[in-house]
């Protein structure tokens, strides 16, 4: 009888089926099935991140507005701005401070609200006029926070207070309600 140089199979562990061998094998298999899964492309045309919100167009530039100010001639300043989304549209609103320019005084300011045309290439256009020049007042603070405009307001008690030196002083805001602004405030002691 002749010998195989070859071992004989029974001598050899791996051939013999133990249960720790099949529970190896099912966790193998189990792995490579799960990492393959996760490495699967999605189906045609998805994407992987989450869509993302488009972003508001940016708030209308004060410059560029036409302002129903009459300076005579003088050149406008847009002296102060603050932007938000004043009437919870989601886009944001301008609002602008603007008077005159003159070489002394005081010039009474206007404060504005812009928005932005239905097209991009559409300039700012104004949509309210919080305070008039009319009504002698000057700007010292402005901003724009929680949807509404808030501002500090410099006034004069009498005509016979010269226009360099504001002698009332008001805190004020407006909010947008009901398709109108509606204005709130506290008046503060006189003696700016």
């Amino acid at each position: 009888m002749q010998h195989s140089a070859a071992p004989d199979l029974a001598d050899l562990a791996h051939t013999h089926a133990r249960p720790a061998h099949w529970l190896a094998t099912a966790t193998a298999t189990a792995a490579v099935v799960a990492l393959a899964g996760l490495l699967q492309p999605g189906p045609a045309g998805a994407s992987a991140a989450p869509a993302a919100k488009p972003r508001p167009a940016p708030a209308p530039e004060a410059a560029g507005a036409d302002y129903p100010l009459e300076c005579g001639g003088a050149p406008r300043t847009v002296a102060k701005r603050a932007t938000g989304d004043i009437d919870g549209d989601g886009t944001p609103e301008t609002v602008a401070v603007v008077h005159c320019e003159a070489g002394s005084g005081t010039p009474p300011s206007g404060v504005y609200v812009l928005t932005r045309g239905k097209e991009k290439a559409t300039p700012a256009r104004v949509v309210a006029t919080l305070v008039a020049p009319e009504e002698h007042r000057s700007v010292t603070e402005l901003a724009v926070r929680d949807g509404a405009v808030r501002a500090t307001l410099l006034g004069y008690s009498s005509p016979e207070v010269p226009s360099c030196c504001p002698d009332e002083k008001e805190q004020v805001s407006w909010y947008w309600r009901s398709g109108a602004f509606v204005r709130g405030g506290q008046a503060d002691a006189r003696g700016v």
